[in-house]
């Protein structure tokens, strides 16, 4: 029942995923073309004089080795029947160690789920701004006009477009893959495709064939939810600068957007390192609620990582507004 929660969960989770990405993932083996020489040396005595000799250099240049890995980053998405434009976002990521170029694909007619989303027409767009979120400025792809070329360890944001069709039921699930092949070749791990390597040195199929893929979920949900989360800064001077010994004061407000019922809805929030939770500050629309498991909505939740939860209950558009408050210091 918590699924309407999920549009709000992917921005979060990809608010961290991008930050992620912009750090290196460390090269995946010896960068393709690398040569390496080896030269082997004898130490001997001649007459009780110390001599050395070489052999010869042996040099050979490394093969780009072929690997690639496609990752979904959306939570399931909840969508309602008719809905046009609904994106999933994945990354491919280039774990060979060369530079390659791969051809992307849609599928949408997948088992194991309860209707097929229609792939829309592009179904498939790069995330131009690296924002993680679907939006007119992404760039649509065409297969064999604009493959993307990535360099060892880079990665890509790809949006799956799919629109959902009409006459479903709440909780249907429907399923949609990409998939990224090597324009190089596929094949078996070891495969060896002569002079096709970056610099004409031969490339080598590595452990995931050349081709990856993976799924990404929708969910037929009749409520939606959001949920926006802002913070307030009171430093100890009558400030607002972020200093030791300041106050935050958060608050949450989640609102149902669309009919239906958002049953036993709870909101759960980690308080932030580096703070520390000012005791008796959870509100909820104004309302005290104590720390403590009581018959109030909510409570500060030590028995794993500190948290503040608040039980919403069954949400409907028509009770408007619920806004939770709470503050924590900064250490």
């Amino acid at each position: 029942m918590f699924a309407p929660f999920y549009a709000w969960m992917r921005r979060v989770s990809l608010l961290f995923f991008w930050c992620a990405l912009s750090s290196p993932a460390g090269a995946v083996g010896t960068a393709v073309g690398t040569v390496i020489e080896n030269t082997a040396v004898v130490n001997f005595e001649l007459a009780g004089t110390p001599l050395a000799i070489q052999s010869n250099t042996t040099a050979l240049a490394v093969a780009e080795r072929i690997n690639v890995t496609v990752t979904l980053q959306s939570p399931q998405v909840p969508v309602a029947p008719g809905d046009t434009g609904q994106a999933l976002l994945f990354t491919v990521t280039n774990t060979g160690n060369g530079t390659e170029a791969f051809q992307l694909g849609i599928d949408s007619v997948l088992a194991g789920d309860d209707f097929d989303p229609t792939p829309a027409v592009p179904g498939i767009y790069f995330d131009t701004d690296g924002s993680g979120d679907f939006n007119a400025g992404d760039q649509p792809y065409t297969p064999g006009t604009n493959d993307p070329d990535l360099v060892a360890d880079e990665s890509i944001g790809v949006f799956l477009i799919n629109d959902i069709p009409t006459g479903l039921a709440n909780g249907l699930t429907g399923r949609s893959e990409l998939t990224a092949t090597s324009t190089t070749g596929t094949g078996a791990p070891g495969t060896v495709i002569a002079n096709q390597g970056d610099g004409g040195v031969n490339a080598v199929i590595g452990s995931t064939g050349g081709e990856a893929r993976d799924v990404g979920e929708y969910l037929i949900s009749d409520v939606l939810l959001s949920v926006v989360k802002s913070q307030l800064v009171n430093d100890p001077f009558g400030g607002n600068e972020p200093v030791p010994g300041a106050t935050l004061t958060y608050t949450i407000v989640v609102n149902v957007n669309s009919p239906g019922t958002a049953a036993a809805s709870v909101v759960r929030d980690a308080i932030p390192a580096f703070s520390t939770y000012v005791p008796g500050s959870i509100t909820l629309n104004g309302a005290a609620i104590s720390d403590l498991v009581d018959t109030d909505e909510g409570e500060f939740d030590t028995s794993g990582a500190p948290s503040v939860v608040v039980r919403l209950g069954d949400l409907t558009q028509a009770q408007g507004p619920q806004t939770i408050v709470f503050q924590t210091v900064i250490d």
